[in-house]
This record gives C-alpha cells, structure tokens and sequence, in this order.
C-alpha cells in the first residue's frame, strides 16, 4: 500500500466510513475521497476500489459476501455490492448485486434493481425495481416493466441474452420494453422464465411472458402474451459467413434501440435533474447515469456501423449463392452508401428535445407532484396521474419517432411499408 493510499483509508475513517479491516483494502491514490460519503458506507475486508470517478453516497455497503472491486463506478444511497467485480458502471438507490457479479462497462441500474449471485452484464439498462435471479449472463440489453419493489420485471436464473452472432457482429441490443413508458412506472411487467434466453435483437413489449426454458428468436409486441417453449424442429440449412441476410431488421430494430436511448437521454437531461439538491454528489450520480447513457448510444451506433462496412463482402456472397435478388443487393448497397449520413444523422438527434407542447403540460404535473411530495423521485413519477402519464410519454414517443424518421430519409429503400 502506497503512503498516498494509506492517508486515503484513514481520512475515510476519520469522516465516518466503516471499515473493519482496514489493512485488507486497496484504495487507489486517484480516488477521491470528497466522493465518499462517511455517513453509513460500510467497506468490508478484501474491497478495493479505483478510479477518479469512483462515487459512494449514503448508506452504502461493499463486500459483504466476498472481496468486491469497484472501478469508476458511481454508487446512489443505499448501494449494496455483495461482492464481484463492478467497472465503470452507475447504480442508483438501493440498487444491488449479489456476489460472484461481473458488471462490466456501461451498466445502469435504477433505483432498487438488483441481482442475485453469479450475473454477468455490460451495457445493460435497467429500470426501477427489475430483478435478476442467479447464474445470469444479461448483456447489450434494455429491461423496463413493473411499478414498485413486489410488482417488477423479472428474469429467471440461468437465463441469457444471446449478444454475439455467428457472423461475429454485436448489432443485437434487445428492447424488454421501452422508454417512452418505461420511466412512467405504470405497465405491467415482463417475465422471462428460467432457462431461457433471447437471441437479440428483439423487442418485447409489456405484459409478456416467456416460460421457463423457452428461446426468444422474434419480436413479442402484444401486450399479455405468454410465450410456451416447444421442442427444436431438425433442419439444416447451407450456412455462409456474413450473409447478412436480414440487412432490414438488423437496421431497424437497432435504431429503434439508439432511438430509445436518444429519449433516455433527454430524460436524464430534462427530467432527473428536477429531483437534484444542491448536494454535489447527487449531482455526480445523476452525470454518471447520464454518461452512461450516451456511451451506450456511441456504442449502438459504432455495432451497426460494423455491419454496414460488411456488406460489400454480403453482396459478394448473396451473389454467389445463385439466389440473389437485384433489389436486395440494392438495398445492401444503399446501407453500405449512406452509412455516414446516418451515423450523422444519430449524432444530431441528439439534440432533438421533442414536442415542447407535451414537455410542458408533464413538467408541470411534476413540479406539483414535487411541491406535494418533494424531490422524492419514485414518490412523484408514481404519484402522476394517467394524463400526465400520456402526456410525458408522446413526448418522448415523439423523439423515438423523430429519430426513425431521420434513419428511414437516409435510407428511403429500408422504409417501413416498402417492399424488399
């Protein structure tokens, strides 16, 4: 231990902070200790912890389970990390992991959403209250779905996104869910049985079920389905490397996804801070979700971005497989061709803020519901009424659209409606 690092661990001593063994624990001399609360954080033996952006509010507990590493993470009030690795990721309050945990870059957990032991996530979104059981890998994925701690979305132990294809690409970022009513905490939940998984990209909306050891392979868009698994039907079909032969799907349901995160993003910019004190360390944890947020759209946009530098060698192989289409070659080009417009359109919708008529009409049913309520965050987003509800969420809507339409005028040949 480094001298700079041992006058580190006494200063969170001095301010309060827990830590019965102190030797045992590594503090990087970058950490700043001005980001760690002493009041109720609790650092157990084997702990280390990394990186200037490290933030640790209120009430926080780490390792209670095993040694448990924390690098550039910011942590809410309430944080409880039983043990595992946990790298540039945010956590809001009362979110939690149990041990054995690997949360690599980009994750975001809402208030109280929380793991059992042995999951494994990266870029991942999860909204208030979602819960995963154990033995879980759960990666490049968006989780809403559920209003409260004992009526939640869940997923099953032993259940995994499927992120990477065979084709070596990770276009695959799956919506369970969505944004625009996702953050008003009113709609059913999602329940994604055990043993299962999904083979991204897919959407599924709210309400649905998918029983226990069942493969989600194609979009669940009506509300209340339950999804029963059968028995895999013997086929063999001719398999060539980067045929891409679903170019529409991969383009749409992945810019649906940025879209979708595009109007996460202007709620983090627009609506969380209305819940902001003047205490610097909440305002370092709404930026480290924010943060998150659009590294998760610079990641989305750079995946697609691959498969569109493939499709020279997918036409190549279209071709020589005897049964290409003219059209669809077509359209492998267009995407190949306009990709930059695109990647620049994704970029100036990010300054797309939305419908201010139906932004106003739902900040001032939040800045009643905070005057009633205070800025409590889960208090007053439950507490709107359904008016307020609908308004806030064509708002957002009105974003999701907004950047889709941007997409199809790069790509008028991928177009919902036209034929392929």
């Amino acid at each position: 231990m480094t001298q700079e690092s041992y006058h580190i661990i006494q200063r969170l001593m001095d301010k309060g902070v827990r830590i019965p063994c102190p030797n045992s624990i590594q503090v990087g001399p970058e950490v700043n200790p001005d980001r760690i609360s002493g009041k109720g954080v609790v650092i157990h033996t084997g702990c280390k912890i990394y990186g200037s952006q490290t933030l640790i509010m209120d009430g926080c507990e780490l390792g209670t389970e095993g040694p448990a590493t924390i690098t550039n993470c910011q942590l809410g009030r309430g944080v409880k990390l039983a043990a595992g690795s946990f790298k540039e990721s945010c956590f809001l309050d009362g979110a939690s992991m149990g041990p054995g945990a690997q949360v690599r870059e980009c994750c975001l957990l809402e208030e109280g959403a929380r793991g059992a032991h042995t999951v494994g996530l990266k870029h991942t979104i999860l909204f208030p209250f979602v819960t995963l059981g154990s033995l879980i890998n759960f990666c490049d994925c968006l989780m809403a779905g559920g209003t409260d701690e004992k009526n939640h979305s869940e997923v099953g132990s032993s259940y995994i996104h499927f992120n990477y294809t065979p084709d070596q690409d990770k276009a695959t970022a799956s919506l369970i869910g969505d944004v625009p009513r996702g953050v008003m905490l009113n709609q059913p939940p999602i329940f994604l049985g055990g043993q299962g998984g999904i083979v991204g990209p897919v959407r599924i909306t709210y309400g649905v079920v998918a029983a226990a050891g069942t493969i989600v392979r194609k979009d669940i868009l009506e509300q209340d389905t339950v999804l029963l698994g059968h028995p895999s039907v013997p086929k063999r079909l001719p398999r060539h490397f980067g045929l891409y032969a679903n170019v529409r799907r991969i383009i749409e349901l992945n810019s649906l996804y940025i879209a979708n995160l595009i109007a996460l993003r202007r709620w983090y910019l627009e609506v969380r801070p209305l819940f902001l004190s003047s205490s610097p360390m909440e305002k370092a944890l709404c930026i480290g979700g924010l943060d998150k947020i659009e590294r998760a759209i610079r990641e989305r946009v750079k995946r697609l971005g691959e498969v569109a530098s493939r499709m020279e060698t997918s036409i190549g192989l279209y071709q020589k497989t005897g049964a290409a289409h003219q059209a669809a070659v077509e359209r492998k080009r267009e995407f190949q061709k306009n990709w930059p417009r695109v990647e620049e359109a994704f970029e100036e919708c990010l300054h797309i803020s939305g419908k201010a008529a139906h932004y106003q009409v739902f900040r001032s049913a939040l800045e009643q519901g905070i005057k009633e309520k205070g800025v409590d965050y889960l208090s007053v987003i439950k507490g709107l009424g359904p008016a307020a509800c609908s308004e806030g969420t064509r708002w957002l809507e009105g974003i999701v659209d907004e950047v889709m339409e941007k997409v199809w005028a790069c790509l008028p040949g991928f177009r919902p409606g036209r034929r392929k």
